[in-house]
């Protein structure tokens, strides 16, 4: 029975690892199969797991040097970047929510890893050596199945590097002509800045966005212009509702008290805003600027604080493709090497999240899977850690061993783990 699904497990892989490299010739295309097949076998970014995952007749250190060369190609990123989004878009729907989360990777002891650049660590709140991360993530408003859209790698030494708003903008527009202009964007840190507004609130970009503002920024009430904590201290907040918060072993309560205010941004005064106010969390009131159209309803009002409220939600989610595949561990030198191994993860993840991760029947998979905590806060879906667990323990206990030549000739063949 394990057998029969490592056999229809490894087709899917081929199938899906050859429409994210369509365009590229065959040596990447090769190169993109073994790659997220090595990852999701051996849930490793470390070159010898991934030459381990292989079992080729040769010496280790000769797939290592391969797979080491064939990385260097920076044509990999754009089309497999390209692929995953375009993977994504049937999943995304008018009001699905596009996460947009800066992080990092922290390499505190690397020494030669080119371009490596000062960042903040955002698990010890320092600085630290490494390099950012952008990540583009759906999910339902309430929900807890992600889709991967887009990952990337950037140093702002590098040579390429303008700007962390260009990084944000890029990932913006490949995400949103794939999926065709649907989807809410949803920016917490790092969102409430002028250029990403006027990205995204200009007039003719068709993009609805939440992002939670820090207090500072100017907003115009009336013909008046204001700090946004100024105009949320003094919101009517006329709902109210509860949500609890897993902290430790226990759970607590909070109560929220809710309302919004109509604003405009004094660089786009014809541009209609509404900034939602939510206080409970503590002493500051939680600020949200959106243009989606609110008004004086509990649901609509709800709406965009559980929307927002999502994006913490999925927080663990987020940090899956680092914890289960090892990201932060990686270990290339180059930074094309680096930036390519980043997206290849991402496809490893999009893999375990959208092709079984969703849709997932079998028996020695749905054993691992925790029941999601039905909390806004808490303990999200943790069932992704469990299907890359379960990968992993399937694909090593029966790898392959066909040739990668034979293995495309007969990928066609192979029986359809999932219905089309």
């Amino acid at each position: 029975m394990i057998a029969q699904t490592a056999t229809k497990i490894r087709g899917q892989i081929d199938r899906f690892s050859g429409n994210l490299s369509q365009g590229l010739c065959k040596v990447l295309r090769r190169l993109v199969a073994e790659v997220v097949y090595g990852i999701l076998a051996r849930r490793s970014v470390h070159l010898t797991e991934i030459g381990r995952a292989l079992e080729e007749e040769i010496a280790l250190i000769k797939t290592e040097n391969r797979l080491s060369r064939n990385l260097a190609r920076p044509e990999i990123r754009s089309a497999v970047q390209a692929a995953i989004a375009r993977q994504g878009a049937p999943r995304i729907g008018k009001d699905t929510l596009l996460v947009l989360d800066l992080s990092d990777i922290v390499k505190p002891y690397a020494k030669k890893m080119e371009h490596l650049a000062r960042v903040r660590d955002g698990s010890k709140k320092e600085l630290s050596d490494g390099y950012w991360l952008c990540q583009v993530i759906g999910v339902e408003c309430g929900g807890c199945e992600i889709t991967p859209l887009y990952g990337d790698l950037y140093s702002h030494k590098a040579e390429d590097f303008v700007s962390e708003n260009e990084e944000v903008f890029k990932a913006m527009r490949l995400v949103s002509k794939a999926v065709d202009g649907r989807g809410i964007w949803v920016i917490d840190r790092g969102g409430d800045r002028g250029g990403i507004f006027d990205e995204l609130a200009s007039r003719g970009k068709g993009r609805r966005f939440l992002i939670r503002l820090q207090g500072d920024r100017h907003l115009l009430l009336g013909a008046r212009k204001r700090s946004a904590l100024w105009i949320a201290q003094g919101c009517r907040l006329p709902y109210a509702a509860t949500v609890w918060k897993e902290e430790g072993k226990g759970e607590r309560a909070y109560t929220l008290e809710y309302g919004f205010r109509r604003v405009r941004l004094p660089r786009h005064p014809d541009v209609d805003l509404w900034l939602v106010v939510v206080r409970g969390f503590g002493e500051k009131p939680l600020m949200i600027l959106t243009n989606v159209p609110m008004r004086r309803n509990r649901e609509v009002l709800w709406w965009a604080v559980s929307a927002y409220l999502t994006r913490w939600r999925v927080e663990e989610t987020i940090r899956f493709s680092k914890q289960s595949y090892r990201l932060e561990d990686v270990r290339v030198r180059s930074y094309d090497r680096l930036r390519n191994l980043v997206v290849l993860a991402t496809a490893a993840t999009a893999f375990a999240c959208t092709v079984l991760g969703a849709r997932m029947k079998m028996r020695i998979l749905a054993s691992h899977v925790l029941a999601a905590a039905r909390r806004v806060f808490g303990i999200p879906d943790f069932r992704y850690y469990a299907v890359a667990d379960g990968l992993g323990e399937i694909l090593t206990r029966f790898p392959r061993r066909r040739s990668p030549s034979a293995r495309d000739e007969h990928a066609s063949t192979q029986l359809s783990l999932l219905p089309p």
